[in-house]
């Protein structure tokens, strides 16, 4: 009977049930639940296992370079205004109405942390998430149009909850690729949400795309009714730098 449960268990795909029925059905001997408590017990673990399973995918695909929380998110140093938008933020409400936010300030302030915390909650609350550097962007761009495969890029594109473009500021797009992204923004516009972090103002973005036209295009449709956050001051990961110095200094 109990390589049948096995048997059974694998050809429904129950991967709980399968790996944790002895158990079970010892606990069940010892604590003698009814017929249908003790059904509600094999369900229950088998429906949280395969939520487990299921975030844990959606991290994975994801390709978050690090995972954080918001929970492990630091906004001592942030000015209140922002620690207070972190939290409005946090509910991910803008998600579900479709709003960009756009996290604009120098190097080390937490623009990319902060943009892999919500989209970790985002998969926390089984939502689909990309997170991609902007120039990795570029290199995928660059390789769909050379296989004639932009139609299908622009689809997953599409597809995500909330796609997070990292570091927009660092490399420069040429003509064709700039507009791929229009495209590609314009798509998600108003229906999905995206997260930019740039080191630059948005009246410094023409230094990216190199067309004033395009980059007036491209800025009227991520700013639209986006969350507007300035996160520029002091670094932090220089603030931790100089204080581990100090640390070791000491010692």
């Amino acid at each position: 009977m109990k390589m049948m449960i096995e048997v059974y268990a694998k050809r429904l795909r129950l991967p709980f049930i399968r790996n944790n029925y002895r158990d079970l059905i010892a606990d069940a001997r010892e604590n003698k639940p009814d017929y249908a408590e003790f059904l509600e017990e094999i369900l229950k673990g088998e429906t949280m296992s395969r939520n487990e399973n299921c975030i844990q995918k959606r991290l994975q695909l994801a390709h978050f370079p690090n995972r954080m929380t918001l929970e492990d998110f630091q906004t001592e140093h942030l000015r209140i205004e922002i620690q207070q938008k972190v939290k409005e933020l946090s509910t991910l409400e803008f998600i579900q109405k479709g709003e960009n936010v756009i996290l604009i300030g120098n190097p080390g302030t937490g623009k990319s942390a902060l943009s892999i915390c919500l989209g970790v909650e985002a998969c926390l609350n089984n939502m689909s998430v990309l997170f991609i550097g902007v120039s990795d962007l570029l290199i995928e761009i660059r390789e769909a149009m050379s296989q004639n495969q932009i139609l299908r890029y622009k689809k997953r594109f599409e597809s995500f909850d909330l796609v997070i473009l990292d570091e927009l500021g660092y490399c420069s797009f040429d003509q064709k690729s700039g507009e791929i992204l229009f495209n590609l923004i314009s798509s998600r516009n108003g229906k999905k949400s995206i997260v930019v972090t740039s080191n630059l103002e948005l009246n410094r973005w023409k230094e990216i795309f190199r067309d004033e036209v395009l980059t007036a295009a491209m800025i009227d449709r991520l700013a639209y009714k986006a969350h507007m956050i300035n996160m520029t001051g002091q670094s932090y990961r220089l603030k931790e730098t100089k204080k581990w110095v100090e640390e070791k200094s000491e010692k």
